[in-house]
């Protein structure tokens, strides 16, 4: 999509960090942005900050995790502003500090509901649309550099195996779409100043409530020298005109991944040793077979 000016923009976490940069930067693109965000409050400042940019904005608070509930904001959405062409499902929580063994199961259904199901229910409820109206559209999903890798430094499992799931979900949908003018793509973004680490003082009651973690502060001392949020909005605005697949906004963790690839390589090479000390024919997939459903 190279003009976005008078296309609709749907962008979840939209009341601040990454997803309030995403909404400036399509806004300054002159998109029409549908805010959504869990924090009412939130959400108005932010929508107030947008004001002056000649575009129609509005603001819906809604829970991305709750698919029936995000099915009735989609509807509202569609009567404000019409027709969706770029969805950014961007809502995301933080867990980090604790060994897996540790972190209780309400923290687990939490942030697998926000930063899994809001991707999937996103997908679910806005790529009809977008097939429906046919006139393509765009696609990205908020992953993490922590999708590409798992960071030995870091206490943040968790968090990673969820972003995992998204660069997956993300790789599937963009296959499932192609042909159809609908692009995706996948930001996996390093450290950018962003409030994510916070996220736990507006964990919803129906997940626990909010609490403070004792690791906040280490995230947050982290991430203050990172990106500004809107740097990375100007990123995926360039990355949705130009139909780029990962939007990587860091080059710095390029040996992150190469680190992780290289052991998954070497894997490779002890399953080929291990075929020929066994004698055996490597195992070559049908893909025309598969396809097919055979």
């Amino acid at each position: 999509m190279k003009d976005l000016k008078g296309k609709t923009a749907y962008v979840s976490g939209a009341a601040s960090g990454i997803g309030f940069g995403i909404a400036s930067a399509l806004a300054q693109a002159g998109a029409n942005i549908a805010m959504i965000d869990i924090r009412a409050d939130a959400l108005t400042d932010a929508r107030d900050r947008l004001h002056n940019l000649g575009v129609h904005i509005e603001t819906f608070v809604s829970d991305v995790s709750d698919a029936a509930v995000l099915e009735e904001t989609a509807r509202a959405i569609d009567a404000a502003f019409g027709p969706i062409h770029i969805v950014c499902n961007n809502a995301g929580v933080s867990m980090l500090g604790e060994p897996l063994e540790d972190i209780a199961l309400s923290d687990w259904n939490w942030v697998i509901d926000v930063n899994i199901k809001g991707v999937i229910n996103g997908i679910r409820t806005f790529v009809p649309r977008l097939r429906r109206h046919g006139e393509g559209g765009h696609i990205v999903n908020t992953a993490s550099i922590a999708g590409l890798q798992v960071n030995p430094n870091f206490r943040t499992g968790a968090y990673a195996m969820t972003k995992y799931a998204v660069v997956a979900l993300s790789e599937a949908l963009e296959q499932e779409l192609d042909g159809t003018g609908i692009g995706v793509s996948v930001l996996c973004p390093a450290a950018v100043d962003t409030g994510i680490h916070l996220s736990a003082r507006a964990r919803p009651q129906r997940h626990g409530g909010p609490f403070v973690r004792s690791a906040d502060h280490f995230m947050g001392d982290l991430i203050k020298e990172g990106l500004r949020p809107e740097q990375v909005g100007a990123r995926v605005v360039q990355a949705i005109r130009d139909d780029e697949f990962y939007i990587l906004t860091h080059s710095s963790p390029r040996e992150w991944v190469e680190r992780r690839f290289a052991r998954i390589m070497q894997a490779f090479d002890r399953a080929e040793a291990f075929e020929k000390e066994l004698g055996i024919t490597p195992w070559r997939l049908d893909v025309t077979r598969t396809r097919a459903g055979g």
